[in-house]
C-alpha cells in the first residue's frame, strides 16, 4: 500500500479511497464468566444457556472502507458498506410454549465454507457496494481486500466474476500478503467497538 512514485525517499501510503475491507468475527452469547457492578437493591442479570461448554455463536462478515468529505468537510460517503450475520430460517420441528411446529426460527450457521462466503459475497456485499458506494465513482476499479483464512474465495473465482460483470462493476478480490498481522481497521477498531459493547449488555 505504499505509493512506488516515493521510493525510497519519502515512503507515502496510497489513499486507499478505493479499497473494502471484508472480515469475519465470531460473537459468543455469553463468556463463562462474567463480572457485574450492581447496586444493593439491584437484580442480577439473566443469564440462560443450554450449557456452559456449548456456548450460543453467531459469526458476521464486516464490509467497511475509508469515509470520504468534500472540500467543505461535508462526509460525502461514511465507508460503512454493512454488517451481516450468518444465519439462516429454519422450521421448527416440534411445537412448544414458546411456537407451534412449523414456525420458522432463525438459526446460526455454525459451519462457514467456501460455498457460504461466496453466497453471502454476490448476495450482499455487492448489492450494498452498488446501493452504497458514491455514484461517481462506482464505475472506477474497486478492491476487496480480505484475509487467507481457509474459507475465502479465489480472486479468480468464476461466479463471483460473474456476479460483478452483471452488476456492470469493476471490483476485484485481493488478500493480504501471507503471514501479514491483523492490522486492518476492522481488527483493530471497528470489531473490537463492537465486542466492548456487546460485553456491557447480557444477551439472551
Amino acid at each position: 500500500m505504499i505509493e512506488e512514485s516515493s521510493m525510497p525517499h519519502d515512503p507515502t501510503f496510497k489513499g486507499m479511497y478505493n479499497v473494502i475491507h471484508i472480515d469475519e468475527k465470531w460473537f459468543y452469547m455469553t463468556k463463562k464468566s462474567e463480572n457485574y457492578y450492581l447496586l444493593p437493591d439491584e437484580e442480577d442479570p439473566p443469564r440462560s444457556c443450554k450449557s456452559k461448554n456449548f456456548i450460543g455463536k453467531v459469526m458476521f462478515l464486516v464490509a467497511i472502507a475509508r469515509p470520504m468529505f468534500d472540500s467543505q468537510g461535508s462526509e460525502l460517503f461514511s465507508g460503512k458498506i454493512g454488517i451481516f450475520s450468518f444465519v439462516k430460517k429454519e422450521a421448527a420441528k416440534r411445537g412448544s410454549v414458546n411456537r407451534l411446529a412449523g414456525t420458522l426460527e432463525t438459526k446460526p450457521i455454525t459451519s462457514v465454507n467456501k460455498e457460504v462466503v461466496r453466497c453471502y459475497l454476490v448476495e450482499k456485499v455487492l448489492p450494498a457496494i452498488k446501493e452504497k458506494w458514491p455514484r461517481e465513482d462506482l464505475r472506477n476499479p474497486i478492491f476487496i481486500q480480505q484475509d487467507n483464512a481457509r474459507p475465502h474465495i479465489d480472486h479468480d473465482d468464476d461466479v463471483f466474476l460473474q456476479a460483478v460483470a452483471q452488476d456492470g462493476l469493476d471490483i476485484h478480490l485481493m488478500n493480504q500478503p501471507a503471514n501479514s498481522p491483523d492490522l486492518n481497521v476492522l481488527d483493530l477498531g471497528f470489531l473490537s467497538a463492537i465486542q466492548s459493547l456487546q460485553y456491557k449488555e447480557s444477551p439472551k
